[in-house]
């Protein structure tokens, strides 16, 4: 992926994110960094240094409260924003997991 492709994508994430900013906070501080932390190979709750998923989600409803309540629950949050995005996310085209997507939040629930 094209280093101007990626440029592109954080932008459109960080416009979705900033479309449902609950502050000013949210829309000026909060939105670049997750769009930013969006474009890394990590999950994004740890990409964000969340211990879990639901951490992530308070944040998430903190910020972006009415992107969090449009989320559907068995949806990752780096895939449903891209989603909405029409894009596929950077890590998804590394990712081994690729055709079980949910393997790894299985996995956590499990531990």
């Amino acid at each position: 992926m094209k280093a101007e492709e990626l440029v592109t994508m954080e932008g459109e994430v960080c416009v979705l994110l900033k479309a449902h900013a609950s502050s000013d906070f949210a829309l000026h501080t909060i939105a670049p960094l997750v769009a930013k932390k969006s474009m890394l190979m990590g999950h994004l709750y740890q990409d964000l240094g969340f211990k879990n998923r639901v951490e992530m989600g308070h944040f998430m409803k903190t910020y972006f409260p009415t992107l969090a309540a449009a989320k559907p629950k068995d949806k990752l949050w780096k895939k449903f924003i891209f989603d909405i995005v029409g894009r596929v996310a950077p890590a998804c085209y590394e990712c081994k997991e690729s055709a079980g997507c949910f393997k790894c939040q299985l996995e956590e629930i499990g531990a």
